[in-house]
Formats: structure tokens, sequence, C-alpha cells
């Protein structure tokens, strides 16, 4: 090994490199290079050396960027190569940060060596030399996931600008992973972290390192969290009914447990627990009737007499009655003598010819009675015949009930004031119960009247129920009065007695009878608040705990009112529930109040537009605000069958549609009742169509019960379109032979403004059936009621006309009717602690939003929260609300899934279990006997 001597360097060439003064002569070939310069990185301030290696080679020098290296700077070593015998140079030399620092060009800065031989040079490939360097932030740091199990995870990561580029590798937990280990995992793609389905062992914290041969550096660390959404369980099967007999409810429930919620992933949306009324049949034991009366004395010195187990009959499963049903005893007492001798001297035969007298003389009397009977009958209809009564078209009406047109009789008819003109539909007169022909003042009268009038409220006992919220009230504060033109109750007869002279005037008298204008009740309230309900008519009006100041005391009315309504429609919207009154005006209270109203909308925003309207003093009507507005002075929350409002002002209130479609639908009830006529032979049926609210619908029971009706089907709801379409309702399928209608009266038409625009009114078609003999006591048919091109009902009539035989529909339940005011603790669901806790949780504002907002939204009150922000306490009118929302409910379940679903994340309601709530609503209903 030797060093070599520096060579002169020499220019002129012509491409411009400097070369050595001479080039050493000796045989060989061209230079190879065994090694050649590679790329290189300057770390810091250490120089850095590159190297190359030729053989033969004479001379090695470097040239780094165009410029031939100064010989100083090169060092030289030169070897043999056994196996060649050709000389080996090597050569290498040392580059600075600082020459690299201070070269400005194009391109990075380079070295290649050139070697010389007898033969020639040779040049080896560039190396570039470059200061490594990597910069400490990340261009983007992976961000945290919240993902469901088996969805996608990926996690961006752009690592620090460096020389050379940094490597990327993942941690998680602070442990590497090894992308060819898991085939669900994948790294390669821009050094980002794919999980192609996130498993739950997935959750973990993810960094991200990359580092090259300067320096290593780790991102912020990503927290990812695979989660679960909670799914329902199967259902239970339904609980047995909770009473032995009569109405009651059952339950059954599911678990959010398939699968359970894990890492924060949703609950189940739903009720965990649902409830159903059951209503089990209660069995009648049978009892007797009264004995009969007793036989003829028989031959044999006896007589019987007989009793049947009808009084009543035992149904569903009751006892038959105990006893026996026939008994005998002597009817001679021991004195048994026939033609002077004792009975046992008498012959068989004389016995036997006696017996045949007897029953001989019993058929001719028979035959004579029903001889008599039959002539009777024949003559009797065919005086009733003369008169020609017919039912018309229920449009002439502009009352609540059916007119009947009594037509130009035959000529010669002396008992009509005028046979040759026709009736005027627009006078009407109304009587109570049936109409019976005694004489031609009689007939006269109704030429002028309807057959049937709504009558004044009565008192009913209510046994159960097949319609929650409906009834006849039977309680003292209902002050019932009676219609215009009905007569005082029992005075129904009257029309014998009066002279035809004095018939004017006794007809305009009718006219000046009492109306019922309303429906009242009163209860006082103080600082505890408290429940006043209308029994049987959905109106409620919730008084907040706090709303009246502590030691005050008011009594609170509320009224609805039966009269002419005092809201007129304008030809566009329509009146939608009764107009209610709570007062008194003057009073102030502190908190907002809950008014539940009822109506009869089917509700869409997309075919209504409903407004609650307020009458002013005055008389006059004004709009307080639109259902679907946003407003702070009150707020509206409309479910399908009730309106329920907070209000700070008493006063009169009413719900109107304005129907912005053709298919804006209004909720009819419609019922049928029956009773007997006069005419032994006759029986009426009365189908009415009202609004679907219970006070409509407990006007009309009223009315029936004073006219002896009887409920002869569940009512049913009917649709009815704002399409212009008319009503109309038929009686069909009555058996032949047995019942018969009159001719053109089987279907009558009802016009669509008077459905419509009925403003409460009832509105009833009148249709009566004959019996062609007095043996028939059953009636079988069907009513149809039905909108041409709408929706159609049938009502099913089967009953029995004798009203011993006959089985009650009950009309209403008895839910409202128990507790017409209730005052503190005991008018409220919710314990007043549990909602003092509510309140504490869910009034501080939180910043995850699990505070009052939520609790209106998982209680579906999702509209105008604004409202609720205005207030003191929003929780405690949201719960107000609910309140007023939930009152025939039963149970506090749509409470305690929303408090369970939203509590999970607050340690204020962690005891708040529902065992707690199932107490609660225990308490409750046993107090108000539910």
């Amino acid at each position: 090994m030797m060093k070599v001597s520096q060579p002169r360097l020499l220019q002129g060439t012509d491409n411009g490199e400097v070369l050595p003064e001479s080039i050493p002569s000796a045989p060989g070939t061209l230079p190879h290079f065994v090694e050649e310069p590679d790329d290189a990185y300057i770390i810091k301030s250490n120089p850095i050396a590159l190297r190359c290696k030729a053989r033969p080679a004479m001379q090695i020098f470097f040239k780094c960027n165009g410029e031939w290296v100064h010989q100083n700077e090169h060092v030289s070593e030169e070897s043999l190569d056994e196996s060649s015998g050709l000389k080996v140079r090597e050569v290498f030399i040392n580059v600075t940060r600082q020459q690299v620092e201070d070269f400005h060009g194009p391109e990075d800065y380079w070295c290649q060596c050139v070697a010389w031989s007898h033969l020639g040079t040779s040049k080896s490939r560039k190396a570039s030399v470059r200061i490594a360097y990597l910069r400490k932030n990340f261009e983007q740091d992976p961000q945290g996931r919240e993902v469901p199990i088996e969805g996608m995870i990926v996690l961006h990561c752009r690592p620090p600008e460096g020389v050379p580029a940094a490597e990327v590798e993942w941690l998680k937990n602070e442990e590497p992973i090894d992308a060819d280990q898991d085939e669900n995992i994948d790294t390669r793609a821009d050094h980002n972290l794919i999980i192609r389905q996130a498993r739950l062992s997935d959750s973990g914290n993810y960094t991200c390192v990359a580092a090259n041969i300067v320096a290593k550096r780790r991102s912020l660390s990503a927290t990812v969290v695979v989660y679960v959404n909670g799914g329902w369980s199967s259902w239970t099967e339904w609980s047995a009914c909770n009473v032995p007999c009569g109405r009651g409810w059952q339950k059954r429930s599911r678990t959010c447990t398939n699968p359970a919620p894990l890492n924060g992933g949703a609950f189940c949306e739903g009720m965990s627990v649902q409830k159903v009324t059951c209503t089990s049949l209660c069995p009648v034991d049978g009892s007797w009737d009264v004995w009969s009366e007793w036989s003829v004395c028989s031959p044999e010195c006896e007589h019987l007499r007989i009793r049947e187990c009808t009084a009543p009959s035992p149904r569903n499963g009751g006892k038959f009655c105990e006893g026996l049903s026939q008994e005998s005893e002597n009817c001679t007492d021991g004195l048994c003598i026939l033609d002077k001798k004792p009975l046992h001297e008498i012959k068989p035969q004389s016995i036997e010819n006696a017996s045949d007298i007897a029953l001989y003389s019993g058929l001719g009397a028979a035959v004579v009675a029903v001889a008599v009977l039959v002539i009777g009958v024949t003559l009797y209809r065919r005086s009733q015949s003369d008169y020609g009564v017919d039912v018309i078209d229920s449009s002439a009406l502009t009352g609540g009930f059916q007119t009947f047109n009594f037509k130009t009789v035959r000529q010669g008819n002396s008992l009509l004031l005028n046979s040759s003109l026709q009736p005027d539909l627009t006078v009407s007169r109304t009587y109570s119960g049936p109409i019976c022909l005694q004489d031609p003042l009689d007939k006269e009268l109704m030429t002028e009247s309807s057959l049937f009038n709504p009558l004044t409220d009565i008192k009913v006992k209510v046994q159960s129920s097949f319609m929650v919220s409906l009834g006849v009230s039977d309680r003292a504060e209902y002050h019932g009065k009676n219609h215009p033109g009905t007569f005082p109750h029992g005075n129904s007869r009257g029309f014998s007695t009066i002279h035809p002279r004095s018939k004017t005037p006794y007809i305009q008298n009718l006219s000046s009878l009492p109306t019922r204008t309303e429906l009242r009740t009163t209860g006082v309230f103080g600082h505890l608040g408290g429940r006043l309900v209308m029994p049987n008519t959905g109106v409620s009006l919730l008084i907040p705990h706090g709303a009246i100041p502590e030691e005050n005391s008011w009594e609170i009315y509320m009224s609805i009112n039966q009269g002419e309504p005092s809201l007129q429609s304008d030809g566009v919207e329509v009146l939608l529930s009764p107009e209610v009154t709570c007062g008194p005006p003057d009073m102030i209270v502190t908190t907002p109040f809950a008014l539940t109203i009822p109506h009869c909308a089917d509700v869409s925003s997309e075919h209504w537009n409903i407004h609650l309207k307020k009458r002013t003093q005055q008389g006059k009507w004004e709009e307080v605000m639109s259902v679907e507005d946003e407003s702070t002075s009150c707020y509206c929350l409309l479910d399908p069958f009730a309106c329920h409002v907070l209000l700070d002002s008493f006063g009169t209130y009413a719900l109107t549609g304005e129907p912005i479609t053709d298919c804006a639908v209004k909720q009819l009830k419609v019922a049928v009742f029956g009773c007997m006529s006069c005419n032994s032979l006759d029986y009426n049926l009365r189908v009415y169509c009202v609004d679907n609210t219970p006070c409509a619908f407990q006007e009309v029971v009223s009315d029936e019960r004073h006219q002896g009706g009887q409920l002869l089907e569940e009512p049913k709801l009917l649709h009815f379109k704002g399409n212009t379409f008319s009503l109309q309702i038929s009686v069909l399928d009555i058996p032949p032979f047995l019942w018969r209608i009159k001719p053109f009266t089987a279907c009558q038409e009802v016009p669509f403004s008077r459905v419509w625009c009925s403003n409460r009114q009832p509105l009833h078609c009148a249709f009566s059936l004959e019996r062609y003999t007095p043996t028939t006591t059953q009636l079988s048919c069907k009513i149809c009621i039905r909108q041409l091109k709408g929706h159609e009902q049938i009502l099913q009539v089967q009953t029995s006309i004798l009203e011993s035989e006959r089985e009650t529909i009950t009309f209403f339940a008895q839910e409202d009717s128990t507790f017409p005011a209730q005052t503190g603790p005991k008018a409220f669901k919710i314990p007043y602690s549990i909602r003092q806790r509510i309140c504490a949780t869910f009034d501080t504002p939180n910043a995850k939003g699990k505070d009052w907002q939520m609790l209106a939204q998982k209680n579906s009150i999702n509209r105008n929260l604004s409202y609720f922000a205005t207030q003191s306490s929003p929780s405690a009118v949201i719960l107000n609300l609910w309140e007023a929302r939930h009152q025939h409910d039963g149970d506090l379940d749509s409470l305690a899934c929303a408090l369970e679903e939203i509590g999970r994340t607050h340690t204020k309601l962690s005891n708040l279990t529902e065992a707690q709530l199932d107490a609660a609503d225990f308490n409750y209903s046993r107090q108000n006997g539910l």
C-alpha cells in the first residue's frame, strides 16, 4: 500500500474537465469499479466519507458538482488482486455539512469517481449528499373515533417532513401493531391505519410513530371506542289480567340486552313495558224469578206452580239457582170429593172423562181469544196507516235531530189542518218521548214537530266501559237543564188534555222553556296545587305545585258551553273542540297551568292548520297562537285526541282548524240507539254522527236516556274528509217476513256542510221498523254509515226489543267521575321528592346536552323549546306537561324509560330506580281509585 503523489492539473480540454498532466501507460484494460460511492446523509455536523474502488486503475479522482476535488483532499490506497494480478485502487474523500450548505444548485450536492487506465477512463454513478433532518410536528395527527361494532375504522397520519422520509409504525396501547399478523388491519395506505371491521378488542389508544436516521417522533394519541348499540330482547308473555273480572290491565316487558349497550352505545328506543287494558266478564249467579200462579186443581186434587232461573239467568260461569223449580200441593185441604164420593172411590174412567172436558174447554177459549186479538190488531193498524207518516232527508234539519214529514194524506182526511198544502220543513217543534197518535189534536201538532228531541241530563250509574274518558256526569256539580221545546219529565202524555183552541199558545210556550247551556265543576286549590277534572268529557285543568302563593287559596271553576257555540264558523275555519272556560279570570299564577281540551281532528300538519283562540271580554274571539308556531307566551302540545295547553291566564278557549287540503279529516263518532214506539209493533232506530269529543257524545247519551233509548252497538270512529261529499246512512239486511221498513226510508243522505260545520250539535237520522207479529222479539240488521268517496263504518245490530232480555251495553268508564277535584300530592303521579331531584338534575345546563332539553326530547316534546327556556325551572314545566298528558295512562312507564336512558350518565339519578317509580305509580292508582 502506498500513497500516490498529486498529479499536476491541466485545463483546456474540450469537455471542460481538468485532467492530469500525463496519463500513466501500462498494459491492461479499462478501469472497472468494484465499489461506487453511495448516497449519504449528513447527520447534525458530522462529515461523511465517500468511497470508490476500481481495477485496474492508475489514478482515481472525485469530481463534486462538476468540479474536480483537490488531490490533497483525496486519500488513496493501492493493493494487488491476487487472483488476477491487477492493481486495485481505492479512494475516499470527506464531505462536510458546510460544503453542502454552501452549494446552491438546481439539484442536490453530488460527487462522482473517475478512474484511469492505459486504455482510458471510467466514471462511477453520482452519489448525492444531503443534510438529514426530521421536523417535530406531524402534518396530521390521528383523531379519536367512536364507531359501531363491525364498522370501519380509518385513522389518518401524515408524518413530519424529513430527509430521508420518515418511516411510520403504529402503536396500540404502547404496543407495536403487526399488520402481517392480523388480516383485519392494513397500514400500507399512505401511513393510515385501516381496521376493516371493528371489534370490541380494537378499542384503545392509538399512536402514530415516525422515525428516520436523525430522530423519532410520536403523534398525539387517538382514542378509539368501539361501541355496541342496545337491542331489545323478545317480549315476555302477557301477564294475567290484574283483576279477576271487570276492567283491568295486563302488561309485558322486554329488556335492552340483545345486545346490551356497551361503551356508550345507544340505549334501545321505545318502551320497555307495554300495558293494555283487559276486560274479563264477571260471573253472574242465577236467581229465581217469582213463582207463577197456581194451576187449576187437577182431578188428583193437586195444583202446581213453577219458577224459572231468569232473574237473572246465570252467565259467564255463574252458579245456577239453588232449590226446586216446581212445587205442588193439595188444593182441597184434604177434602178431595167428586160426585159426593171420596177420591179413592171414584172410578178411573170418570176422572178421565172430566179431564177431557177441561182440555177441550180450554182449547176452545184459546181459539176465541186469538181470533179476537187478530181482528183487533188488524183494525188498529188500518186506523194508524191512514196518516201516511214517513221520514225525510235529515238535511232539512236545523237542530240536532231528524225531522219527519207528514205527507199529504188521502182525500177527505179531515184530521190535517190543510190537506192540500205540503208541510213547511223550516218549521220545527220538538217533543220529548215517542209520539202516540191519540186524537186529531195530536196529529195536528205532529205536522209541525219532530218525533225525537234531546232531553235533559240524568244521573247515570256507570258499571263498566269500552271507552276511556267518556261519560255522562253523575255528580252534583253538573246542573243539566231542559232543551227548548221539550216537555218536563213525566208530562209526555199531556197531549190529550189540550183543547184545540189553546193549541197555539201552548206551542209558543215550548220555546220559552229553559235550555241546558253548560257543564260546570269547581274546586278550592292552594299552594300545593291539584287537578280539576270535568268528569267524562276529556277536559281537565292541572294547577302545578307552587302556582298559587302560600297561605292563599282560590275557588277555581271550569265549564263547557253546551249551548249554541259563540265561536261561529266563517266558512273556512271549523270548530274542533268544545268551548272551555276556566276561572276566575282575575287570578294570577306564578307557574303556567295546563289545560287539556279534546278535539275531533285527525292530526296532520300537512292537512290542517290548527289555532288556539280565546274569547275577549267584549265577546269576540282572537287567535292566541297556531299550534305549529313558536311562541314564548304559551305552549300547545297536540296529541291525536286532545290538546294540552300551558297558559298563564284564565279565560274561554277553543280549538279551530283551517283545512289546507281536501284530505283534512274530522273524526266522527257514530252510534245507534233503539227504543220501542207507542205502537207495540214499531221499533225506532236513531243513528248519531257527532264530533269525536267525549262531551259531544255525553250530550247524546243524556238525551237518549231521557227518551228510553238503549245503545245497541259500541260506537265507532268515522273519518270524514273535507272533500265536499255528503254522508249516507242506510239500514241493511232487515230480516224478511219478520220486520219491515217503510218504502224510500231505508237510506238517508246528509249534505256535506251539515256534517262538516255541525258546531258540535248532535246530528242523527231516525228509522222506524215494524214487526209483522208481536211474537218477534229479536232484531238483527246492519247500519251502514259512509261518506261518498270516503270512509265507511258498519254497525251490527243484534238485540232483543224486550227490555228484560236485552243485554246492556254501557256507555263510559268511571275513571273521571270518581274524583272531579283532587288537591295536594295525590293529584300528581310524580311524587314531589322525585320531581325535585329531576329538576335539580336537569335544570343545570350541561355541555353534553344532558339537561332539560334532552328531558323534553325523550318525552316527545321536540318543538318550541324556546318557551321552556323562558321559565325559571324548565324541567318543572316539562313535568307539568307530562302530568297533563299522561293522566289516564295509569303508570309511569314512559317517564321511567326516559329517565333510564338519560340517567345513565347522571349520578344524581342513580338511585331513582324503577322500583321507586312503580311504588309511586301504585300509590297514585290507589289514592285515585284507578
